[in-house]
């Protein structure tokens, strides 16, 4: 057999699980490169690769190397190859085009149609008779990466991602792929606790991605086994013979293994989702080999006859706005069932914020990075012993809230001031400096600051008619608050703590937070019970669609030339996101005779800046009843013609629908602003918006005229739009001129694209 040069992806720092892996086949010649594995092997080793491989993404073979400064260098060096030596004329083919640092092509599209042209030409020259594409199972798959002025053409032989077992129902979206689930249970050791029978609990298994990659490799199952299609099946060159005989080896393993499987459980709180679960399981022939059953987090425990081993989830981030503090809570919850039923045991898990881990009260060996698409997430492992244990610093926010308004009182006996214990934003952390021990003096120099901020804005906005916005922004690292007004028929103040960071002594900032209450007022010359106190709280998931409280006190205030209502007292937020200012603003001033959608709507302030400034027809989506009744009420006070609709649902299953229709809406204009992660119980599945961004977009593209203009915003700071997979679509980052001169100390408060066909 011939030997050749073989590249196998995978997902970044994932690299060296990889590499062990492909010595496990007996391979040898790697070498390890940033997000890949290179090695030499016959067909046989390639084939192995594409069946036993848990962690790759792709195996390609390289066909050949050339140099690319020009496009006709990449044209001319794909004709350098035989075609008719891997496909017919009447078969079909597809391409992969990727480039990086290339002054010859950096459109992926365009690059990918050059290769396919000079395919497409030789044969058409030769036979009279060309190729066609076809691009979800085509006889063979080229791959092409350019990097610089250096291009490699290979044959893709995996066909689709080897993540793609077979077993999973391609309609549910998961929050993990499989080889990701995969790489963590090889980090853990599971393979060797396998060996020695011991158990592995999934508390929150979702739709069982890890309990059926802990089956697979516990029972000596070849992941690609499931798979009916790979890229190499219809190659000219496949060798049948050995292919098949692979295939016989594998599934006698898997007979074999399947009889010395060990005990592996998950558990959801979900109904729906542990019948996902049960059907990914019967799919991949492990009914009766895997048990699944509905328990909370609270109840997960193993029973007496079970061996000791492995318990490993993939639990929430933490990252939706309004979720962290509801997060903190479950993991602190999970840490004490951890202490309580599975001594003895190791445990993992992987998170996105070390913070989390740091509230299960258990220290964990060395965190280890990996990526949930382009999340960066820390895979924790531990062991649950009692020598590990500690106790992390609890906060009950309700305490401290009363702790701080009774300093405040004490300072400034004929002040009360109105609270709410909610969320405040998804900043980050701010280091506080220890070094000013008068706290009064500290004070002082948060007024001076706050006065200056004051007359500094409140003659911009003035002069831009603007009457809500934001005066203060952490300025002192020592005062981490944000302080925005709010002026209608009086003048609010809405102040959000963020919450100090554990290094800081509590009584400090407790006496902090309480000088700057005292200071507000007299500097912004407001009454006491106009301002209100916001800092972070326990939450249930579904919390932030409802009330916080039962005042019922809205406030109406002019933006724009809208009226909108406000709320300080029962509500996650106010109503109204001050930072999207400029987009609203934008929206009114192109909203002229055009259609409208606003997604993921809130009380709908946008839609009613597109009606202010003319649109013919609004339609506002929002899951939450609570907030598609606000809209309504704030589309209410203010008089304009056109036609308004108001959807109550799910914006993903809506927007999915609608996209699919024959005959869909069309919509001129379009906003489309999604929460960063969502696991609400009003979901089927969890949305994720690095992993789904892309879908999603594609959905709402799909419902846009010709002509028409999409906006996407996000306020995830460590969001990365996925453009090569959108390379079809005009995308433009229009955040700087979206975030307003108030929000200029915190220019990552969101960022914005205008997307069109």
């Amino acid at each position: 057999m011939s030997t050749y040069q073989l590249f196998a992806t995978t997902p970044k720092a994932m690299e060296t699980i990889l590499t062990d892996e492909l010595r496990t086949f007996g391979i040898n010649n790697i070498k390890a490169t940033m997000a890949g594995v290179a090695f030499q092997g016959d067909l046989e080793t390639a084939y192995r690769a594409c069946l036993w491989s848990r962690t790759a993404n792709r195996i390609l073979l390289v066909l050949s190397s050339f140099e690319v400064k020009t496009q006709e260098d990449l044209y001319n060096g794909v004709q350098q190859i035989n075609w008719f030596e891997h496909i017919n004329p009447e078969d079909t083919f597809a391409v992969s085009f990727s480039a990086k640092n290339s002054q010859a092509i950096n459109n992926t599209h365009f690059g990918a149609l050059k290769v396919k042209d000079a395919i497409v030409d030789q044969m058409r020259d030769t036979f009279q008779i060309r190729p066609s594409i076809d691009t979800e199972r085509p006889n063979i798959r080229i791959n092409v990466y350019l990097q610089g002025e250096q291009a490699q053409l290979s044959l893709d032989l995996s066909g689709e991602s080897l993540h793609r077992r077979g077993y999973r129902d391609v309609n549910i979206r998961a929050p993990m792929k499989e080889n990701l689930a995969a790489a963590m249970l090889l980090r853990c050791g599971w393979p060797e606790i396998a060996k020695h029978k011991g158990t592995l609990i999934d508390p929150m298994c979702g739709s069982g991605t890890l309990l059926l990659e802990a089956g697979m490799i516990a029972a000596d199952y070849a992941p690609g086994l499931l798979r009916d299609y790979f890229g190499f099946i219809g190659w000219k060159k496949h060798d049948a013979e050995c292919w098949n005989k692979l295939r016989m080896e594998a599934l006698q393993r898997r007979k074999t293994g399947m009889e010395r499987l060990p005990i592996i459980v998950g558990f959801d709180q979900n109904k729906q989702t542990v019948k996902t679960a049960l059907a990914h399981i019967a799919n991949a022939g492990l009914q009766n080999k895997i048990h699944v059953e509905r328990r909370d987090i609270e109840d997960a425990e193993p029973a007496e006859s079970w061996k000791t081993g492995l318990l490993i989830c993939n639990p929430p981030y933490g990252e939706r706005l309004g979720d962290e503090q509801e997060t903190a809570e479950l993991y602190k919850k999970f840490g004490e069932s951890l202490k309580a039923h599975f001594i003895g045991w190791k445990a993992a898990m992987i998170i996105s914020n070390p913070e989390l881990g740091f509230r299960l009260g258990i220290r964990s060996q060395k965190p280890i990075t990996l990526f949930n698409g382009a999340l960066e997430c820390k895979l924790l492992r531990l062991n649950i012993e009692e020598s590990n244990f500690f106790i992390p610093k609890a906060r009950n926010q309700e305490e401290r809230i009363t702790k701080v308004l009774a300093i405040n009182t004490a300072q400034q006996p004929e002040k009360e001031f109105k609270s709410r214990v909610e969320l405040m934003s998804e900043d980050e952390p701010l280091e506080v400096s220890a070094d000013k021990n008068d706290e009064r003096v500290g004070a002082v120099d948060f007024a001076n600051r706050l006065k200056k901020n004051f007359k500094k804005l409140s003659k911009w906005a003035k002069q831009n008619a603007i009457t809500c916005y934001r005066i203060y922004d952490a300025d002192l690292p020592e005062y981490a608050a944000a302080i925005d007004i709010y002026a209608g028929e009086q003048t609010w103040i809405n102040v959000q703590e963020y919450e100090p960071p554990k290094t800081i002594d509590q009584h400090k900032a407790d006496q902090r937070l309480a000088g700057l209450l005292s200071e507000i007022p007299q500097v912004l010359g407001v009454d006491n019970a106009q301002v209100f106190l916001k800092i972070r709280k326990k939450q249930r998931s579904t919390d932030q669609y409802e009330k916080h409280d039962d005042q019922g006190r809205f406030h109406i205030i002019e933006e724009g030339g809208c009226k909108l209502l406000v709320n300080f007292e029962d509500y996650l937020d106010t109503g109204l996101f001050l930072d999207h200012r400029p987009i609203r603003k934008l929206i009114q001033q192109q909203a002229n005779n055009k259609r409208f959608l606003n997604l993921f709507a809130y009380t709908g302030s946008a839609t009613v800046h597109a009606a202010i400034g003319g649109a013919k027809s609004t339609t506002t989506v929002d899951m939450s009843n609570t907030y598609i009744e606000w809209a309504k009420k704030n589309m209410a006070l203010n008089k304009n013609a056109g036609e308004h609709e108001f959807i109550q649902a799910d914006c993903l299953d809506w927007l999915k629908t609608e996209a699919n229709e024959e005959d869909r809406r069309q919509y001129d204009l379009i906003f489309l602003d999604p929460p960063t992660f969502s696991n609400s119980k009003r979901m089927d599945d969890v949305f994720d918006i690095q992993n789904d961004h892309v879908q999603l977009i594609k959905n709402a593209t799909a419902l846009l005229a010709d002509n028409g203009v999409l906006y996407f915003s996000t306020n995830f700071r460590r969001f990365k739009m996925e453009l090569s997979a959108l390379s079809d679509l005009s995308i433009e980052d229009i955040s700087a001129s979206t975030i307003p001169e108030d929000f200029l100390r915190n220019p990552r408060i969101h960022y914005c694209w205008k997307i069109s066909k």
